[in-house]
């Protein structure tokens, strides 16, 4: 039998989608069978949907709800969790290093720890990209990770709180929020914001009125709202914000941040106290250039079609923080979960070929469509993608059939991680227990 140091060893940098899924499905079919060690690397200790992200920082979810724990989830899947953040590679020694882990009053617990590897995959997502405009650090809100998103949902009910006791009248942008950038982020955040706000009024905070106190305002460089996807499924969107008052400032360019709002490039100043900056993304910086893995100016590693770095065929890359090659086109695979979701599917492939030293599958970007979740007012979104040819994205639905699909591309993640009996009792019970809740968190 062989012993833990003969097996192959796998790392995986980073908890998202596609790294937990591949992690899960590695550990069902080789950890499992002892054909392979697979070790998890994240430096947080549970795993939340980034597309949920949006709702967290709104409170229309409870994110202590919806987290799932690495532990327990490694322990059902066989794979090993280890709680750490990457920052620095050994290309020759195949090594990684775990920075130290602090607590909240930096004192050190976790000590610097390296791991060796025989297969190393990255994916570590994306974080904003704040293309180095003048006060965004600064004034700017960030939604890239669950504790920001819960920091955010704190700020925001300290302003209600405070617009709703104050005895002086309100400030020009008190309870004014701008959303920097209208791709999926800003736009499904702008729409359970307005649902917050009106949840919160119900609720008592009843001295703030959503149509008078309330001004919510997306701001966009380009010509319509979601400029990524079809512009059938934009006017759509930008139709549906319209119906809930919300502000959309297309083809404008924000120049500068500060406490009063955003200065753009067209209108002057859009006052707001609540900033959202949600406007681009880029890996993260530490993978620049690290250890001589060739990087793009977002930072994203440069893989082959095979998913491996260029410059390192033991190193392997997915999802936001890879750059992959789009067959017929100069451009890179778009960084969409569901992209990270087929990378993780073929790299089970990938791995188990390598191990058995068979050729390495090609990965081939396929575009199912994207849905656009507005809150309770709508959902839309276009089904197929480029499986239909040339008639590309105009298979539109919206709607509760829309809202249905929405809903079933978190459990098909749910299903991949948790398996089949575990996210049905889960999802009864939150069926059964739905009206014994607010809809809000409001604490």
């Amino acid at each position: 039998m062989s012993t833990q140091e003969d097996l192959h060893h796998i790392i995986i940098i980073g908890g998202g989608a596609g790294g937990l899924e591949l992690a899960a499905m590695l550990g069902n079919k080789l950890g499992k069978k002892k054909k392979a060690a697979i070790t998890l690397v994240d430096c947080t200790r549970s795993h939340l949907w980034k597309p949920l992200l949006h709702e967290v920082a709104a409170g229309t979810l409870n994110s202590y709800e919806d987290e799932l724990s690495y532990l327990a989830l490694a322990h059902k899947n066989h794979f090993t969790f280890r709680l750490g953040r990457m920052d620095t590679l050994d290309r020759q020694k195949q090594e990684i290093s775990l920075s130290p882990t602090l607590d909240e009053a930096g004192n050190e617990y976790i000590p610097r720890r390296t791991f060796k590897y025989d297969t190393l995959v990255i994916a570590v997502g994306s974080q904003t990209n704040d293309f180095g405009i003048k006060g965004i650090k600064e004034h700017c809100m960030l939604i890239d990770t669950r504790h920001e998103a819960d920091v955010f949902h704190q700020h925001l009910l300290r302003c209600a709180y405070e617009a709703h006791t104050q005895h002086s009248p309100l400030r020009q942008g008190q309870l004014k929020i701008a959303i920097a950038g209208a791709g999926a982020t800003g736009v499904e955040l702008s729409a359970e914001l307005h649902e917050a706000f009106n949840q919160l009024v119900e609720f008592g905070i009843d001295h703030i009125s959503t149509e008078k106190d309330l001004r919510i305002t997306i701001i966009e460089a380009a010509d319509r709202v979601l400029p990524a996807l079809p512009p059938r499924l934009s006017a759509m969107t930008e139709k549906a914000l319209g119906n809930i008052n919300i502000e959309v400032l297309t083809g404008h360019r924000i120049t500068e941040a500060n406490e009063d709002g955003f200065i753009t490039d067209k209108g002057g100043l859009v006052p707001a106290e609540i900033k959202v900056w949600a406007a681009g993304i880029k890996a993260p910086d530490f993978l620049h250039e690290i250890d001589g893995l060739e990087t793009n100016r977002l930072n994203q590693l440069v893989v082959k079609t095979t998913l491996e770095t260029t410059r390192d065929t033991n190193i392997f890359a997915l999802g936001d923080c890879a750059a992959c090659p789009m067959e017929g086109t100069d451009e890179t695979v778009p960084p969409r979960a569901q992209a990270a979701h087929q990378q993780a599917s073929m790299l089970v492939k990938t791995i188990k070929n390598r191990i058995q030293n068979k050729p390495l599958p090609t990965y081939t970007y396929v575009d199912y469509g994207s849905l656009i979740n507005l809150s309770r007012y709508s959902t839309v979104g276009n089904m197929m993608g480029n499986l239909l040819g040339k008639k590309a994205g105009n298979l539109m639905i919206e709607g509760l059939l829309a809202r249905l699909v929405y809903l079933s591309l978190y459990k098909m993640h749910q299903l991949e991680i948790q398996g089949f009996i575990r996210v049905t009792l889960t999802t009864i019970a939150n069926i059964l227990t739905q009206k014994t809740k607010p809809r809000m968190k409001l604490h």
